[in-house]
């Protein structure tokens, strides 16, 4: 397979850490780099000295491509995928895709116009842990699931002023840490239809509406899809004793599966199956989970993929987002 020709549209921690998995992947040719901090743009080319270095999209786009990397303020997606699907390239986009359900439509409809690849960094799905989770899942290994618990709680809060202008992030902690519990809900569970969905979203300790100009920092929200109810919730700069709490907990009629970060952890994760008092571990660090999500689209770049209708529930996540934000599913 050919490698395709990428360029990274921001390449701030998180997409310079894309970038670096994909360059020691070797899956891609890291051509090009945009990015209008020059501190963060010469690190970036530290890495891969021979890309050619770019001050924003505009110029990105000058420069022959494959498939573009995106890693910018949420409210920049949008207009970013539109304007890099529009030139015939395929898009790796940090999460979420759109601050909307709306918005999240019009990016899958322009990459399926296109035929071009479209993914996103829902990265949890590829830890090892959640990997070993759905397979057990898949192969009736706890039986007819009926609950799932979630958890995404963060001792600290982004660092970026953009975060908290809700029109640059689309919301608070529910759609930067949230989405990645409704991801891999649905996701575990093959995406079944909604019927119901009820929140509650507090700022420093006081209820908001979903309508407020105030990112939340603290949410629960439960769902309903059919028999099965599903339960998370998310926070930003919460008294949890460590780094982070992130879990995820699936009920079924003959068993349970979990997920379980280690010792307030970010990074390392257990994947565990409990019958009655028993436990047997699945998945345990270590496992260089990260950038995992960006490698997969890239190799499926390399390998020909044009538009995976797949990419369509990506407007189902972002459609339970939006439920969440107004207390209510569409």
């Amino acid at each position: 397979m050919k490698r395709p020709r990428l360029g990274f549209l921001g390449v701030g921690w998180i997409g310079r850490h894309r970038m670096e998995a994909i360059a020691d992947a070797r899956c891609a040719e890291i051509a090009a780099i945009a990015d209008p901090s020059r501190e963060r743009l010469g690190a970036a080319l530290g890495v891969v000295p021979g890309a050619v270095p770019c001050e924003h999209l505009g110029q990105l786009l000058e420069v022959p491509l494959d498939g573009i990397v995106i890693a910018t303020p949420s409210a920049l997606h949008k207009e970013h995928c539109l304007a890099v699907l529009d030139h015939g390239r395929a898009v790796f986009c940090q999460k979420p895709l759109a601050r909307t359900a709306d918005e999240t439509r019009r990016v899958v409809d322009a990459a399926r116009a296109a035929d071009r690849l479209l993914g996103v960094d829902l990265s949890y799905r590829y830890t090892a842990a959640v990997q070993q989770i759905r397979q057990a899942l898949h192969t009736g290994g706890i039986g007819r699931v009926f609950a799932i618990d979630l958890t995404f709680h963060n001792a600290y809060g982004p660092d970026a002023a953009w975060f908290y202008d809700k029109s640059a992030s689309g919301g608070g902690c529910v759609i930067d840490l949230g989405i990645h519990l409704v991801d891999l809900a649905l996701w575990l569970l093959d995406f079944p239809a909604i019927d119901a969905v009820s929140s509650r979203l507090y700022a420093a300790g006081e209820p908001i509406a979903g309508d407020s100009l105030s990112v939340e920092d603290f949410a629960v929200a439960e769902l309903r899809a059919g028999d099965v109810v599903i339960r998370l919730a998310c926070s930003w700069r919460i008294s949890a004793g460590r780094d982070a709490v992130i879990e995820a907990s699936l009920y079924g009629t003959e068993g349970a599966l979990a997920l379980k970060n280690i010792d307030g952890s970010f990074y390392d994760f257990a994947g565990e199956r409990y019958t009655g008092t028993h436990t047997d571990r699945l998945a345990s660090p270590p496992d260089a989970w990260g950038g995992r999500a960006a490698v997969t689209w890239t190799e499926r770049l390399a390998a020909g993929a044009g538009f995976d209708p797949e990419a369509e529930r990506l407007v189902d996540i972002a459609t339970v987002i939006d439920a969440i934000y107004h207390g209510r599913a569409k």
